[in-house]
């Protein structure tokens, strides 16, 4: 074991001619395209062991700071039973053995938001294969990999022990293993001695997967953390390579846009200038450094002509009246909502602006060609579509690209972006240099897929005691998922006039007697992605700020009322009931100024109770409370933080300054314009984690829906007003 640093098990893996052996004894789906280092040996996909005694795990999903790169390992090392202290971490290379076919659920085909249906798509799996579905998203890393990542490590552990048993002449079976060594009292050997034989060996039929031994479910502390506490980390845009040039670019307004003009001498006094390259709608300036590249894009000051009409905050509005003037298409519907909503029914009509990604590392990538070969460095949520795109771009076969997928500094659906990556390879290519491409804060602001707005008309009916009689919910809002799919050019079409995953969380899950939830399409002139918590985090704010109007109706408490519809959803009442005591509810009633949320979806279930008052005009949020029931957890301090960045991540979208439009471009250029809670005015947080022996749920998009709607809740038990426009707004 001597030698080993935790830095050098971090980077993980590398270019070699190391041991591979035994493959055509190993039970497997797909090919392994791993590369194993000197001294290395392949165990399956998603495992190499070291002769110094390292234990790398291949991990197939981008670390955007979720903890994917902890808690996976977590699952397969558990299972393995090696030493923690010995583990590296290294991405998985682009292939299918790697696909996430959760997410593909979600996007091959027509199907309901899970909040609406099962997961389960006949040909899903051969689907994600066949497309390299690699994808980071959804709350899906654990829900998607937690039963590969066993499988891997109980096969592992399998041949290690029969690599034992045969030196031991004993049956494999009467072997365990334990912090990195095959036992059988009173012997034993280390992995690293035996993982070259243990590959000759045949691996049982089915992995002989056991109870977990400690390391799943403990709050380990984060592979990542080191490196990115003393700045070691590297992202795409620290990628440095020899005669590297820097990039600036400028693109034209979201649209049909094309450059008309620029000032080819405007540039040519900045010194360390190489090259001015210009596209149909962007233009790029190559410098010897960044500020040099900045300075000189200044200074060109191009022009760009847009074609077709240029959306702005009224035209966005008016779109989305226009759609709900028309027939929406059905999404999900039981029994016959409408015949039951008379004149006695509640009506209310809300609203959702537009909603920024804000991550802080703006998009970016490197790129390198060599011969006939493209390398691109790039964090990226899709790496088998940027790699794709990088190739449609230039015209190479993607089998001379390869992608070396880095970590992301955030991404929050922004990561679904491949422009960066199709950039840096156009400038590289034309270039003939290795280049650095970064976008600026302006051009990541001007140019974000924003969470699309959605306006919602809601009517429900009161049956006796309080129940909820009949539910009925217009959405009209653009078909975000099926544009980001589109740009992909993932070969899959998703519905045509409706987008099921556009109405998520319109339907609450409370018992109603009757529902019916319809999509308005509505073409709003600007291109739109997907943003934690998905469409949910608009539709929410709509659903859980009617039930609470809902419960002034009925004249019962909004806690009350919330928990006499859960009976048949235990767990989500169990989180309501939690969060009211960590909260210290005071009942709702009017100057409490407190407010409720709840969302499921994920598989999990999240109970949200906020304290907010109005202080000089603005809402101001004292605490916000969570209780979380997101099944077994596998890192609970990583799902803590997840909450806790979640609950944060919603606040400027629920009370920041609203996204508006001008001539086709955003108003906002900085995060600060966004209105981000900073240290000194963020809320105090409380956060319980349900314990749970229920299969492990998504939570990293899990705390966004319900944090507006339990403020505007709150406010309207402060003030008696209430909001249903989000961002939350006051009377003037």
């Amino acid at each position: 074991m001597a030698g080993i640093t935790r830095r050098g098990l971090l980077i993980g893996g590398g270019a070699g001619v190391g041991l591979v052996v035994g493959w055509s004894l190993w039970p497997r789906r797909y090919g392994v395209n791993l590369v194993a280092a000197p001294g290395e040996t392949i165990l399956g996909p998603f495992l190499k062991i070291g002769t110094d005694g390292h234990v790398t795990i291949v991990v197939p999903q981008v670390e955007t700071g979720q903890g994917a790169w902890t808690a996976l390992p977590q699952i397969l090392a558990d299972e393995l039973g090696c030493d923690w202290r010995t583990v590296a971490i290294e991405p998985a290379p682009i292939g299918p053995a790697y696909a996430n076919r959760l997410a593909a659920e979600m996007l091959a085909g027509d199907v309901p938001p899970p909040a609406l249906r099962g997961l389960s798509m006949a040909g899903a799996d051969r689907w994600a294969a066949a497309h390299d579905a690699m994808l980071t998203g959804f709350s899906t890393s654990i829900r998607a990999f937690e039963q590969p990542l066993r499988e891997a490590g109980a096969t592992a552990r399998a041949l290690l022990c029969m690599a034992a048993a045969a030196h031991w002449d004993v049956d494999w079976r009467a072997c365990d293993t334990d912090a990195g060594f095959v036992l059988r009292a009173p012997d034993r050997m280390r992995f690293a001695d035996l993982a070259a034989e243990a590959a000759r060996h045949t691996p049982p039929r089915e992995p002989p997967l056991r109870a977990p031994r400690g390391l799943s479910g403990s709050a380990v502390t984060r592979l990542d953390a080191p490196a990115k506490v003393d700045g070691s980390a590297r992202f795409a845009a620290d990628v440095r390579l020899t005669d590297m040039l820097f990039a600036a670019i400028r693109q034209g307004p979201p649209g049909d846009s094309r450059l008309v003009d620029w000032d080819r001498d405007g540039a040519k006094a900045i010194p360390d200038l190489f090259a001015v390259i210009d596209q149909e709608d962007w233009i790029a300036v190559l410098a010897d450094n960044q500020w040099a590249a900045n300075r000189a894009l200044d200074r060109l000051a191009p022009r760009f002509e847009t074609r077709g009409g240029l959306a702005d905050t009224a035209s966005i509005g008016r779109a989305l009246d226009a759609a709900l003037a028309e027939d929406g298409a059905s999404i999900a519907s039981h029994g016959s909502p409408d015949k039951l909503l008379g004149a006695n029914a509640v009506r209310a009509e809300y609203s959702a602006g537009l909603a920024a990604h804000a991550a802080i590392e703006p998009p970016a990538a490197a790129a390198r060609i060599r011969g006939d070969q493209l390398e691109i460095w790039a964090a990226t949520q899709v790496p088998a579509a940027a790699r794709a795109a990088a190739a449609r771009a230039l015209g190479f076969s993607e089998s001379d690209v390869t992608l070396y997928p880095m970590p992301m500094g955030g991404g929050f659906g922004q990561g679904f972006d491949t422009r960066a990556v199709e950039q840096a390879a156009i400038l590289a290519h034309n270039s003939g240099r290795p280049v650095q491409l970064t976008w600026s804060r302006v051009e990541a602001c001007l140019h974000d897929p924003f969470r699309p707005p959605a306006k919602a008309r809601l009517a429900a009916a009161l049956g006796p005691g309080g129940t909820i009689a009949a539910w009925h919910a217009r959405i009209a809002a653009p078909a975000a998922l099926r544009a980001t799919v589109e740009r992909l050019h993932l070969g899959v079409s998703i519905g045509h006039g409706r987008e099921p995953v556009a109405v998520e969380g319109a339907l609450p899950p409370y018992a109603i007697g009757a529902y019916a939830v319809d999509h308005h399409l509505a073409d709003i002139g600007l291109p739109t992605g997907v943003l934690r918590g998905e469409a949910a985090g608009a539709n929410t704010f709509f659903a859980e700020s009617f039930m609470d109007e809902l419960a002034d109706e009925a004249g019962i408490d909004p806690l009350s009322f919330r928990i006499a519809q859960l009976g048949a959803n235990p767990r989500l009442a169990h989180c309501l009931s939690t969060v009211a005591k960590v909260g210290d509810w005071q009942g709702g009633t009017p100057g409490t100024a407190q407010g409720l949320g709840c969302f499921a979806g994920y598989g999990s279930f999240i109970a949200v109770l906020a304290e907010a008052r109005v202080n000089n005009g603005r809402i101001v949020v004292d605490r916000l409370s969570a209780s979380v029931d997101c099944g077994r957890t596998i890192n609970p301090d990583l799902v803590r933080q997840q909450i806790e960045g979640g609950l944060l991540f919603a606040l400027p979208a629920a009370i920041g300054d609203a996204v508006t439009m001008t001539r086709g471009l955003v108003d906002q250029r900085r995060i600060g314009a966004l209105g981000p809670p900073t240290l000194a005015h963020a809320p105090e947080i409380r956060v319980d984690i349900v314990a749970s022996k229920a299969d492990p749920g998504g939570v990293s998009g899990l705390a966004v829906p319900p944090v507006a709607p339990a403020i505007a809740n709150a406010i309207a038990a402060a003030t008696g007003h209430r909001c249903r426009t989000l961002p939350l707004s006051l009377p003037v």
